[in-house]
């Protein structure tokens, strides 16, 4: 069966240039489409299978920024490439920051044309594998979800993903950094190499030293043998730093040696080997502030920070805690098999989304664990909850979460908490409140009447 050749949509105003490219791609082996009209082009691209549109910037009518506009909303992975007069490279610039793949500065030859269109085929194709493949590449506990937050950080991954280029991913504890770095990796050239990670914060700075670069023979008392380090484990693929905002300064410098040079010294060896692979880091740090504060090199973070991903906090997208809450439980039940659990009550269900989720996805996949394990029944009850995710949440939860509280609830919440710091003595609360003792039971009673009916 003969293979489809790929389609290019081709739109310039200017006739003659876009018939000429578009013959030009035709004996190139494309299935070209040349048009001069931009409306035109967007009646081909909603009536027809484009792979990949170039379009012109400057055109009467639609102009190519609306053009680009149109094809994302219409095939949100279809590659765009732009093309502009020298004068309008600001134009380009702002066509990169709305989706497009790479911008080519008239008068080009049709080899560079060629050449940037097999790119962006090219990353598209690891794009749509990404997307079709990323649930099946990794176990039940892995990424799921369909909000808005988390779509926008894995299309930036996959935009990423076919580059060769440093990542830093940013984001709380328990967000799934470390999935995220897998999912980069899996999704890259790379793939078929090995993937590492280390902790940064997990091993002292003299052992963090020989993990990472390795040691040779009597490089200290203890090293009998030679030991390749993980930065050589993971030569051809990736490696992660997880927790890189607690490397020490001094590794940090031999960290930015390695960056700069693609070459690594084991301890206590005398020549420098030479090392291909991706580093992706990962912090709940931030970076910027510790390297204002002089415990994080700049010029470290500068060629760590080429792309930043910042992964959502569990709250900030909550409308996914139904899916991963199924994952989860399906997971568990398969670790257990004897548990009686099969789904979660609706009661239950509503607190899982109402909780602020300090400890992120990884609080959830405990709390979920636990209460298959440990319950007794098929459904799981508000009862059933850790104490931690059942309890009504603080004040500071609710704000954190942009909950909008009620002044009088603010007030029966705030008389409450200062009722415990006065040891149960309401005169004495009351006086420092402000208010009469009266006032005081009276918000009191609101409060606990509020709390039964819940």
């Amino acid at each position: 069966m003969t293979e489809r050749r790929p389609r290019i949509l081709l739109v310039d105003d200017k006739r003659e240039m876009a018939e000429m490219l578009g013959d030009g791609l035709t004996d190139r082996g494309f299935d070209a489409i040349a048009q001069s009209s931009s409306t035109q082009a967007l009646r081909t691209l909603e009536e027809e299978q484009i792979d990949l549109l170039v379009t012109d910037l400057r055109m009467p009518g639609l102009d190519g920024l609306q053009l680009l506009a149109a094809s994302r909303k219409l095939a949100p992975e279809r590659p765009v490439i732009v093309m502009t007069a020298f004068g309008a490279i600001e134009s380009a610039i702002e066509s990169i920051r709305q989706g497009a793949s790479h911008y080519l500065t008239k008068p080009f030859k049709l080899d560079e044309l060629v050449v940037f269109i097999e790119r962006s085929l090219d990353e598209a194709r690891v794009r749509r594998a990404l997307k079709s493949n990323l649930r099946a590449r990794f176990s039940p506990e892995g990424i799921a979800g369909k909000s808005r937050a988390l779509r926008a950080a894995l299309e930036l991954l996959g935009r990423v993903a076919p580059s060769d280029v440093p990542v830093l991913l940013l984001g709380e504890t328990g967000t799934g950094k470390s999935l995220f770095a897998r999912a980069l990796h899996a999704a890259s050239p790379r793939a078929s190499g090995p993937f590492v990670a280390v902790n940064c914060a997990s091993l002292p700075e003299n052992l963090l030293e020989s993990e990472l670069f390795g040691h040779v023979r009597g490089a200290f008392t203890g090293a009998t043998t030679d030991r390749r380090g993980l930065f050589e484990e993971a030569d051809g693929g990736t490696l992660l730093l997880d927790e890189i905002g607690e490397m020490p300064l001094a590794l940090q410098a031999k960290m930015l040696h390695v960056l700069e040079s693609g070459t690594l010294r084991p301890v206590g060896a005398s020549r420098e080997r030479k090392i291909d692979l991706r580093i992706v880091a990962a912090t709940h740090r931030n970076l910027r502030e510790r390297a204002r504060e002089g415990t994080f090199r700049e010029d470290l973070l500068f060629r760590l920070d080429v792309v930043s991903i910042e992964i959502p906090a569990l709250r900030q997208r909550s409308e996914d805690i139904p899916e991963l809450t199924a994952r989860f439980l399906a997971a568990a039940r398969g670790r257990h098999t004897q548990s009686p659990v099969e789904s979660i009550s609706a009661p239950a269900m509503a607190r899982l989304l109402e909780h602020s989720w300090p400890g992120n996805v990884r609080e959830l996949q405990h709390a979920i664990e636990r209460v298959v394990l440990l319950s007794t029944q098929a459904s799981v009850e508000l009862a059933d909850l850790p104490l931690s995710v059942r309890a009504p949440e603080s004040m500071l939860e609710s704000l954190m979460r942009g909950k909008v509280i009620p002044a009088d609830e603010v007030a029966q919440r705030y008389a409450a908490w200062a009722l415990e710091q006065f040891g149960g003595h309401r005169g004495q609360t009351a006086a420092a409140l402000g208010i009469t003792p009266k006032t005081l039971a009276a918000w009191l009673r609101e409060r606990d009447a509020t709390a039964t009916e819940t």
